[in-house]
């Protein structure tokens, strides 16, 4: 492994810190000045420039931080080694502050001459993730005791000549990034290690503000870990005749995040040789591609530009020689620490697809998708965190934690949230998914894995403000909330006035929850007593077979009984009927199916839910082109908005596997107390691990015959509360008759006619008599 990757992963480590220290600004780095090139077109879209300063060493530094701010994304290199590729976070924590990196360059350094360069490039352009400045810059500021260097005049700078921008077609609005044109005819050479003396064109830098100032406004530490690069990996290619250009095709194993690497020979130069990937025109527009000139004899290019896909593609003329591709693979920072396993291959494929998706879409964000927007929708966005707790490494918290004090940095004078966020040309509300983020399922959920309460001291007085634009009506249902895009799910059957009361029953119960943690009794019986009061008005809505509003006339919506059930609206004399709707109404989209599958299991269908869910999610698990799961149910008229086919919301069962299917859950928060509830439904083997904040967590289960086995790993510190299916009996832990201890289970956790354990800390089996409860339609008594 190349030193630079080993440095690499310590740059994460180091990164997680502002878990702990939000909010840090650069007030240890006095002195250092924005600056830039005073070339016309500095500040213009898509621009890249370079900036190159010597430092004379005589002893090296233990360690050496510096603090590096761009608009908008960098490339450092020290000594010719590339420390860090693609740093900086899209704009911002708020809408008129940025972040910056913090980064230990004592590895890199060397006694004598060290020569530092640093490649900007500039956006220069508003998209659904990121707020366009206006300006191009560079902060750098090391004020080590061996090691003082601040971005000033002394800094060398110029355009880039070689980078350039492609016609059309461009990028879709959505995206800030635009395609990326390099002509090799017009690189500059090795500027990155030459002397300063041979640097054409470099002329000393202009400083055009100071820390703190417009536009770049309050800098704030970047809160995520630095990509994780997994090195440049050598691709096989096909290549296709097709009149005077040719095609190759690479395929990679799967959808991923990746910038093109190619080797060329070219007798002639300047030919032109196009760069894409099958995504580059996907979700019903153009995306990401690049271009690339060539110069003459051999040469290597990387496209630094990340696009993602599972074909790269591309075109050069016939007398061009390609003789090389590979491909950097990059991305967020985190391990696929969670694994699940069991005895239906369908599930197998599809927690395999899910983990994909849900990766491709994390890196500055949480992505809806990562080619057509690359947005942090907070409909998408509660679903991927919940992903995130049962199948990634606890460093994807950080990533979560970003995303909740973005949400509330950006809320409007009026107390509106609104998502994407960051954004620079979007501010609608949508207000289902705004009280989905600040709900059970979004920032409570956060906490109770996380157990990290002071963010949710930080961002209470934001939910709390924007609760209290939500009214009810005379009925006592929620009122109608129009927001900015009235949009309550894809697909049609839309029940919105129930889809929004469900929402916000869920977010009165998570801010309820919140108050509590944090001292304020006398909020949470307020919203407590708002609960009731939209669940009376809501129950009004029962026409004797389904919940429906009285101004709704299309089919009954599923997804308002999904909602009616996980918000305890509709208790168990209702679920006789509500269970025969989900037999015959299939309106949810994938997005909103997660919550249909686990009222399902609420309700005690868990074998119907296994079944119902594998029928919807057929299509995308079965399909052998794709390794990441839709937007919709399919491609083509099967799909919504679009129809990306690598959309994580789709990924959402995972979540209802781990919790409701194997029930692990916290209890307490942070996992000092969790529940091991299994509901195998008509599985008879399943294994899982789950990563925790306390560590692994583990279950495999398996049922032969009349008797049922489950193991269970407790990790330190911590304390299960197993729950048995229904129809165990006899219980033997470890071969012995469980301790009084190990019965003896807390009032608050138990469960009335089901036998249920207390284990700490160590590793257990468990084996019983099994005699498994039918898992038919419940009786209805309404």
């Amino acid at each position: 492994m190349r030193r630079s990757v080993k440095i690499r992963a310590l740059f994460c480590l180091f990164a997680l810190l502002p878990l702990q220290n939000s909010g840090a600004s650069l007030r240890e780095c006095p002195g250092a000045r924005w600056i830039s090139t005073a070339e016309e077109g500095a500040d213009c879209p898509n621009s890249w420039i370079a900036f190159r300063r010597d430092v004379e060493l005589k002893a090296l530094p233990a360690v050496a931080p510096v603090c590096i701010a761009a608009d908008t994304k960098y490339w450092l290199w020290i000594n010719g080694e590339c420390v860090v590729f693609e740093g900086g976070l899209k704009r911002g924590p708020t809408p008129g502050s940025t972040y910056y990196d913090r980064v230990d360059i004592a590895p890199f350094l060397r006694k004598g001459t060290n020569r530092i360069a640093v490649l900007l490039w500039h956006f220069g352009k508003d998209g659904f993730s990121h707020k366009d400045s206006g300006r191009a810059g560079l902060l750098f500021s090391a004020t080590g005791k061996r090691f003082s260097l601040r971005s000033d005049s002394l800094w060398l700078c110029r355009i880039h000549p070689a980078f350039g921008d492609t016609g059309d077609p461009r990028p879709n609005f959505r995206l800030a990034e635009s395609n990326i044109r390099f002509d090799a005819r017009r690189d500059i050479g090795p500027w990155q290690t030459a002397a300063l003396s041979d640097l054409e064109g470099f002329r000393n830098a202009r400083e055009i503000g100071c820390r703190g100032d417009a536009p770049w406004g309050g800098l704030v530490e970047r809160p995520i870990p630095q990509w994780k690069d997994f090195g440049v990996r050598e691709a096989r290619f096909e290549r296709f005749s097709a009149g005077k250009t040719d095609s190759v095709i690479v395929r990679l194993p799967y959808n991923m995040q990746m910038t093109p690497v190619i080797t060329l020979d070219d007798p002639q130069g300047g030919s032109p040789v196009g760069i894409s990937t099958d995504h580059s025109f996907a979700g019903g527009t153009s995306n990401i591609r690049a271009e690339y000139v060539t110069r003459r004899g051999v040469q290597q290019y990387e496209s630094l530009g990340w696009m993602n896909g599972q074909e790269l593609r591309l075109t050069l003329p016939k007398h061009v020689a390609l003789t090389r591709v590979a491909y950097r693979e990059t991305g967020y920072d985190t391990e696929p620490q969670g694994s699940f396993r069991c005895d239906d291959d369908f599930y197998n494929r599809f927690w395999q697809k899910a983990l994909r998706t849900l990766y491709v879409n994390m890196r500055d964000n949480y992505f809806d998708c990562p080619d057509r927007e690359r947005a942090q929708w907070w409909g998408d966005v509660v679903v991927l965190m919940g992903e995130s707790f049962y199948a990634y490494s606890i460093s994807a918290y950080a990533l979560m934690r970003k995303a909740i004090l973005e949400l509330a940095g950006w809320q409007k004078p009026g107390g509106e949230l609104f998502s994407p966020i960051p954004a620079g040309n979007y501010d609608s509300e949508l207000p289902g998914q705004m009280l989905a983020a600040v709900g059970r399922y979004g920032f409570w959920n956060y906490y109770m894995n996380t157990g990290d309460l002071e963010t949710i001291r930080r961002v209470y007085p934001a939910v709390k403000r924007y609760l209290s634009l939500w009214k009810t009506d005379d009925t006592g249902l929620t009122a109608f909330r129009k927001g900015g895009w009235t949009w309550g799910d894809w697909g049609n059957n839309r029940d919105i006035r129930l889809i929004f009361a469900g929402w916000h029953c869920l977010a009165l119960e998570g801010a309820a929850d919140m108050a509590l943690a944090l001292g304020l009794p006398e909020d949470a019986a307020d919203y407590r007593a708002l609960m009731v009061r939209v669940k009376e008005g809501f129950l009004r809505c029962w026409d004797g077979n389904a919940f429906r509003h009285p101004e709704y006339h299309g089919s009954t919506d599923d997804r308002v009984q999904a909602l009616a059930v996980l918000s305890g609206i509709a208790d168990e004399s209702y679920y006789g009927k509500l269970s025969e709707i989900f037999r015959t109404q299939f309106h949810a989209s994938p997005y909103m199916e997660k919550y249909v599958m686990e009222a399902l299991f609420r309700m005690g269908c868990g074998r119907y839910a296994m079944e119902r869910t594998a029928r919807r999610f057929a299509d995308m698990v079965d399909d052998p082109g794709s390794t990441t799961l839709f937007e919709g149910w399919g491609i083509g008229e099967k799909g919504y908005g679009g129809g990306t086919t690598n959309h994580a919301w789709s990924g959402g069962a995972l979540t209802v596997i781990a919790g409701q299917l194997c029930g692990i859950r916290p209890l307490e928060p942070g996992y000092s107390v969790f529940g091991v509830e299994p509901d195998p439904a008509s599985f008879r083997d399943v294994s899982i691990r789950v990563p925790t904040v306390r560590g692994i967590v583990g279950e495999e289960l398996r049922i032969e015959g009349a008797r049922l086995s489950l193991r269970v790993i407790v990790p330190e510190g911590t304390t299960a509360v197993v729950t048995l299916p229904q129809g165990a009996a006899g219980p033997r832990v470890d071969g012995r008759s469980p301790s009084a201890g190990q019965l003896r289970v807390a009032e608050r956790y138990r469960k009335p006619a089901r036998i249920q354990l207390s284990l700490t800390s160590g590793d257990y089996r468990i084996e019983s008599e099994f005699d498994p409860a039918p898992d038919g339609l419940p009786v209805s008594g309404s």
